[in-house]
């Protein structure tokens, strides 16, 4: 039976009311085109969708969109909306004797005066010649095809068949949307145990999938949680445990740990002494050499760039010479990342920039920095307007590469250490180059 997103593919009867046992994403499914939440571009009366119902026409289609979006909800309402028969299979789970049946299956009823829409969920998963099976089908009306496929069209379907389906692209679903369907799971099913919050850390966490956050939501109904929970109790209740580090060791991990300290500390001689006495006490020089590269780009990174290279060069010569003459190599790393200048920038800003990654998501990039490698990209604007840096003056063309629905965040701030202290003049002048522009 449906769902609300479109996983779990229906059957010719998928218009009977869900079990009162059924999934909470399959009893909140839409009834109608109008309750599809997030598509209105599509499916509203100004819509490719939206007027071909108007019409009671329907063309060949695929729908191409990411998960949890409504792309099988949309093809099952589309056949009620036209009064068409409704089949669907899925490309994961049918071969060839299943598409000559469906076919068959068509031509009979369409010779009863009953027209079939044919739903291929994952349409992309068909090899080349299955797809190429379905174009005298499609092209005698004998099937109206309604394809859902995840993946880029332009590459994984046959241009003879994207000649006769119109593409029509689905979105990812915003925070609106999704806020709209946690109501109506709570219409449902009475308030979220969720302070605002968390309720919004739920809403960020489904990465525009409405399916996720329907179970994910599901999930907390049936724990029967007391209070409600915070972002924090949030994240630990819906997270795996983390495993933890065997106890049996402790001496090995404080030994690295003060090794490490006295490293960001720039103490030379105290990151020597730790590391002999691991060394002498038998540790694996290789871990001690990932942990020396690991300190050249955690505390040391951009300020002096040649850390890691002698690090990772300690690393060949150990592995050249062996021990203990290679011993020597990875002493020569130490005192080279324990006197090095110190930042931390490029740590954290990749700590930022992952954080900033996984609160927004599948947002799309700006269309005109967008490779356009087929004819369909092109049409649709992928490059349209891009600036080509080398040809601009000054070789920067200081556009905007930052996702329309996302303001320009500031990840990287250099120190002003070692060779950071070139490159923050870089930035500084590369914004000023900006800001000269923005106001002339």
């Amino acid at each position: 039976m449906a769902d609300l997103f479109g996983d779990d593919l229906p059957s010719s009867t998928a218009h009977d009311a869900p079990r009162d046992d059924a999934p909470l994403a399959d009893r909140l499914r839409p009834r109608a085109l109008d309750e599809v939440i997030g598509q209105d571009h599509l499916t509203g009366a100004e819509g490719a969708i939206g007027r071909m119902v108007a019409a009671g026409k329907m063309s060949s289609m695929v729908l191409w969109g990411p998960p949890g979006t409504g792309k099988t909800s949309i093809a099952r309402l589309l056949a009620d909306a036209v009064g068409m028969r409704f089949v669907a299979i899925s490309a994961v789970f049918s071969g060839v004797a299943d598409l000559k049946k469906a076919f068959a299956e068509a031509d009979r009823m369409a010779k009863a005066g009953q027209r079939t829409l044919l739903f291929v969920d994952e349409i992309h998963r068909f090899n080349r010649a299955q797809q190429d099976g379905f174009l005298p089908f499609v092209e005698r009306g004998t099937v109206t095809l309604v394809g859902a496929t995840t993946e880029n069209p332009s590459f994984e379907l046959n241009a003879a068949l994207l000649s006769r389906a119109q593409v029509l692209i689905l979105h990812r679903l915003d925070a609106e949307a999704l806020g709209r369907l946690l109501d109506r799971a709570e219409e449902l099913e009475g308030p979220l145990p969720l302070t605002e919050g968390a309720r919004s850390a739920l809403i960020a966490s489904a990465d525009g999938d409405g399916r996720f956050l329907l179970n994910q939501a599901e999930t907390l109904y049936n724990a029967k949680i007391d209070e409600p929970l915070d972002p924090a109790g949030l994240g630990q209740f819906l997270q795996r445990r983390v495993a933890v580090y065997d106890k049996d060791r402790e001496g090995h991990y404080n030994l690295i740990s003060a090794l490490h300290k006295a490293v960001r500390g720039s103490d030379p001689q105290a990151a020597l002494y730790y590391l002999a006495r691991m060394l002498v006490a038998g540790e694996e020089p290789l871990y001690v050499l990932r942990r020396l590269v690991r300190m050249a780009v955690e505390d040391i990174g951009l300020a002096d760039p040649q850390a890691l290279h002698q690090c990772l060069a300690a690393k060949d010569a150990y592995e050249f010479l062996g021990s203990p003459e290679g011993e020597l190599a990875i002493a020569q790393a130490c005192l080279y990342v324990a006197t090095a200048p110190k930042s931390n920038a490029a740590y954290k800003a990749q700590k930022a920039a992952w954080r900033s990654a996984r609160e927004t998501g599948s947002l799309m990039p700006p269309q005109n920095i967008l490779n356009a490698p087929t004819k369909l990209m092109m049409e649709i604007g992928y490059g349209k307007g891009y600036t080509y840096d080398h040809e601009a003056e000054e070789g920067f063309s200081g556009d905007d590469y930052w996702p329309g629905e996302m303001e320009p965040q500031t990840y990287y701030e250099p120190v002003e250490r070692g060779f950071e202290r070139e490159i923050a003049k870089r930035i500084e002048y590369w914004q000023k180059l900006r800001e000269d522009r923005e106001n002339a």
